[in-house]
């Protein structure tokens, strides 16, 4: 109900990115409102598990000094398991501003990050009700217990849809983040979000931008390294691999990477 009152203003503003951003944003109050109260605690120990598992695949990226502040932007902001219906809030409130004074590739940009944030939930959301309906799971999540209910959910295309996401996010911040007055224009809101309430979708918004900025011409050594190794480990679970997880068990996987200072 909170956001259906500030979607209809945005009709006054109504540019590609600012329309891609509602969207989202439905789509994240239709998941709320179908209802994951009764698998929180276990929704929230299934992503704890998978954001250790994403720490420990790529754990060469989170101790590089240059590609870290990335990495922790990704698993943290995006995949971590924290609840983003704060910032969810934050955007509902203000999209009919940022439409008027955010750049378009901006607004573009924080739609791609809410996609891939929405269909993570979602598909987080389903394999939780398979881990609790056919693996009683509780407490305690296992590597053969989540590879199991994963084939069984066995939805990989959308799967790599999402990863598909994740390396066009990537892409765009590598695109737009060398501009200069996206960097202004994000110092400039900087003020104004904390007086209007939204501290927080600023604070994500410059720590994406920060985290990019830091990697420079390395950004698409970044999003490459971390996109084929998510493509290698889904492949190898839908083919059925008895260890599809442990890449370092693939003879010459890692030598054949991007190099990221090992």
């Amino acid at each position: 109900m909170g956001f259906n009152r500030h979607f209809c203003m945005t009709s006054i503003h109504h540019t590609p990115g600012a329309a891609h951003l509602l969207a989202q944003l439905q789509r994240s109050q239709a998941l709320h409102n179908e209802g994951v109260a009764d698998i929180e605690y276990e929704l929230s120990r299934l992503r704890r598990w998978q954001s250790t598992r994403l720490a420990r695949t790529h754990a060469d990226v989170l101790h590089n000094p240059r590609y870290r502040p990335a990495a922790e932007f990704f698993l943290d902001e995006l995949y971590g398991d924290r609840d983003f219906r704060q910032r969810e809030q934050d955007l509902a409130r203000v999209v009919p501003i940022m439409a008027r004074v955010l750049p378009e590739p901006v607004l573009y940009t924080t739609a791609l990050a809410l996609e891939l944030n929405a269909l993570s939930h979602e598909l987080d959301a389903r394999l939780t009700r398979r881990l609790m309906a056919e693996f009683g799971f509780g407490d305690e999540l296992d590597e053969a217990t989540y590879i199991a209910a994963y084939r069984v959910d066995g939805d990989y295309e959308q799967r790599r849809h999402q990863i598909d996401l994740v390396e066009k996010l990537g892409r765009d911040l590598q695109r737009i983040v060398p501009k200069r007055f996206i960097h202004t224009a994000l110092k400039m809101a900087k003020g104004p979000a904390r007086l209007a309430g939204v501290g927080e979708l600023h604070r994500f918004l410059d720590a994406g931008f920060r985290a990019f900025h830091h990697l420079g011409a390395e950004a698409g050594t970044f999003v490459t390294t971390i996109t084929e190794r998510e493509r290698a480990i889904l492949e190898r679970i839908a083919s059925g691999h008895p260890h599809p997880l442990h890449l370092e068990d693939a003879a010459g996987y890692y030598s054949d990477q991007p190099s990221i200072g090992r």
